[in-house]
This record gives structure tokens, sequence and C-alpha cells, in this order.
């Protein structure tokens, strides 16, 4: 049996890793040895050589070639904001020329977005409602509505096998109790933190910061969390102490989707 796992494709927020106008030491380290070097926020679900991409932002199609991966069938999207959905035109260029017909999972609501965004990408991709819960890959998944703050919403993805549970959620910010709720007592919360401490206008924001989601980690208590969505405020040779069990997020980390024996 092919081993679960999850692997980061993309860790960088809505504008990436260096930002192209910017010379301040990250995105200058970003250019020269790249720890700090950030595609937009993409994950791959992989069993062997099956997998599933939760988002498709406007780093797709170099994320494919990074990996030499010519085809994708099946995808997630959180939610219709353009570092989640800008590679979907390319997708579905890729269903056209290989004669595969995508299938695109999304909330309803996020769906309606899309339509009106690419109102041609059903010619190549079928989009089906992902309100009810679905399964991909053994994964029985759910999702469920979250704040994004001054961006409006996005969704958290929660997926399950009896041997694993996890979470998915890239943009958030001050969650309710009830938003909260399904990422309680995981075996991973993958969470989005665009900065280390944010000082802008709290009604401006639309990601949790590092120190903000410490606490809500103390509250959900995941056995293991992993920060991603990092912008150029994140620089991953200079982080604070994180908590126990709490890790960031690097391009082509692999994460083991199974416990410990």
């Amino acid at each position: 049996m092919s081993e679960d796992r999850l692997v980061f494709w993309g860790t960088g927020d809505a504008m990436g890793v260096p930002r192209v106008y910017c010379e301040c030491s990250v995105c200058m380290e970003a250019r020269v040895s790249g720890v700090n070097r950030r595609l937009r926020s993409m994950v791959a679900v992989e069993s062997g050589e099956d997998r599933f991409l939760i988002d498709c932002g406007p780093d797709w199609r170099m994320q494919m070639e990074q990996r030499g991966i010519r085809t994708i069938e099946q995808m997630l999207v959180t939610h219709p904001h353009f570092d989640h959905i800008a590679g979907l035109p390319e997708w579905a260029d890729q269903c056209r020329w290989t004669g595969i017909r995508g299938q695109l999972y999304a909330p309803s609501e996020v769906l309606e977005a899309i339509r009106e965004r690419y109102p041609w990408l059903e010619r190549n991709v079928e989009l089906r409602e992902a309100d009810a819960g679905l399964t991909l890959g053994g994964w029985k998944i759910t999702s469920w509505r979250v704040n994004h703050g001054k961006n409006g919403y996005s969704y958290g993805y929660k997926l399950e096998k009896p041997n694993f549970n996890w979470v998915y959620c890239p943009d958030s910010i001050g969650l309710s109790a009830e938003e909260i709720e399904p990422m309680r007592q995981t075996d991973l919360l993958v969470l989005g933190t665009s900065f280390v401490r944010e000082e802008a206008e709290y009604s401006t924001r639309s990601v949790y910061d590092m120190y903000e989601a410490a606490e809500l980690l103390a509250e959900v208590r995941p056995v293991q969390a992993i920060y991603t969505h990092m912008s150029h405020d994140v620089d991953l040779n200079r982080l604070p102490e994180l908590p126990p069990g709490v890790s960031t997020a690097v391009t082509g980390l692999s994460v083991r989707l199974e416990r410990d024996v």
C-alpha cells in the first residue's frame, strides 16, 4: 500500500517572495540562496503516483514543471482569490490537450465565483459542489466557511482516514468558536500565517500572524502544526521561538499523513 503524503508545492502569500519591487533582506536572500523563495501556496495530497491538489494559483505551471508532472486530474479550491485560482486557465488547457476532463471541487459559492471569472472553464473541467462533503484518494473531506478578514471568506478543509485526520486552512483570521471547532485535536493543522507579527490595523488584515496563530493552537491543540502562506515579513533564518510541535513549511516539504505506531 502506498504511503499518503502531503507535499508543499508553494508556501507564499498572495504576492510570493521575493516581491519584484523589494530589496528587503528577505527578498534579497530569496534571490540568492533561496531559503525564503516562496511561490504561491498550494499543496499536493499524494499516494504513490496518484495525487490531487488543493488550490491552483498563478505559479501552477512552474510548480508542475519543477516536479516533471504533466497532468493533474483533480483539485480542491479553498476560495476564489487570484493567488488560489489564477492557474485554472492553464490547467484547463492541460485538460483540453491531454483529453482529460478535470474535476474541480469547491463549495457552491466558490464555484459560482469561478464561473463568473472563467465562464469557459467547464468546456474542459467539471465543477463539482463540495458542500455536502466528498471523498478523494480515500480521504473523507469536509469543508466549512472561515473568516478571511477584510478579504471576505475562505474555506477550510478537513481530511480524514481511520489512521489520520488533518486540516488545511491557509487564509483565515479571527475565527469564531464555531469556525475553529473542526480544527480541534487534529493530527495535523496547516495554517496560514502571513506575518510574524503584523502591525497593520486589525480591520485591514486578512490572515493570522504567528503570535495569534500560537494562541489558536493552544486552544485547538493539534499534534502537529505547520505554518504556510508566508510573506516577505517572514525570515526562515530568524524565526521567533515557535510552540512545541510547530514548524514552517518550505517548498518541497513532504509530510507523512499517518500516525506513528
